[in-house]
């Protein structure tokens, strides 16, 4: 059970959830809000370009990586693409990147295994404890753009108490788009107005807010690294600002 309607501020974190909405269910973007993908991914490259005397900057490679996210998903998005899992989006990314950075050492197994990263990102120092107090009040699940496997992967991987995965392959469609967040809805078979999506992400938020859906944003600033160039500003078009998950937790009164 959430709190009354007293909006409140704590340390720069906002509460304006009221209990005359009820929240039922919390679903969590993954990359970035609830795992550090771009440390995780930094680390292994690191760990294999000394097994394979690989000599770059796995800083950049792992920016560049993520960066092609976005471009790749929107050729699903505009239809140049036929639709086409996260995996496979990322797996088209390196061997891009490979060729970029004349990385040439590698034979189909390590490139398997080194797409299959994304399956192993780690936990932000917060988030399996804080998902694990959700857990007592509310079902908590993921909303991302990964595919199912990758997902369930990386929840047995990193600790992640999930109750239910969703994802944007269930749609046959990539968030923002509206059809992602219905199907979670029609899924729980909860009222949208009885579902929180949480992000580090506006935008996410902002798609989610306009399908029903009640809103936590989490900054995570150093998602990008320490020099970050995204908006982690706090905004008032959200439901819930917290810190992490754990105080999110916190503002939910668990």
């Amino acid at each position: 059970m959430v709190d009354g309607s007293t909006k409140y501020e704590d340390g720069g974190s906002v509460n304006k959830v009221s209990n005359k909405q009820e929240i039922k269910a919390l679903i969590f973007d993954v990359f970035g809000t609830v795992v550090d993908w771009r440390t995780s991914i930094i680390n292994e490259c690191e760990k294999l370009g000394k097994i394979k005397n690989i000599q770059t900057d796995w800083h950049s490679f792992a920016d560049k990586w993520r960066g092609k996210y976005g471009p790749f998903m929107e050729k699903v998005r505009s239809g140049s693409l036929q639709w086409t899992n996260l995996d496979s989006l990322h797996r088209m990314a390196l061997d891009e990147l490979l060729i970029e950075f004349n990385i040439t050492n590698l034979n189909e197994g390590e490139r398997q295994n080194l797409n299959k990263v994304w399956h192993r990102l780690m936990p932000w120092p917060d988030s399996v404890s804080g998902l694990t107090k959700l857990k007592t009040n509310f079902i908590i699940g993921t909303l991302s753009n990964g595919n199912i496997s990758l997902l369930i992967n990386m929840a047995k991987n990193a600790g992640l108490p999930w109750d239910c995965i969703f994802s944007a392959e269930l749609a046959k469609a990539y968030k923002p788009d509206p059809i992602v967040y219905k199907t979670a809805v029609s899924l729980l078979e909860k009222d949208p107005s009885e579902i929180l999506m949480v992000a580090a992400h506006k935008g996410d938020l902002m798609a989610a807010k306009k399908v029903g859906l009640r809103t936590a944003y989490i900054p995570r600033p150093l998602e990008y690294g320490p020099n970050p160039v995204t908006d982690t500003d706090t905004d008032d078009a959200f439901d819930i600002e917290a810190s992490d998950i754990n105080d999110l937790a916190v503002k939910l009164q668990i």
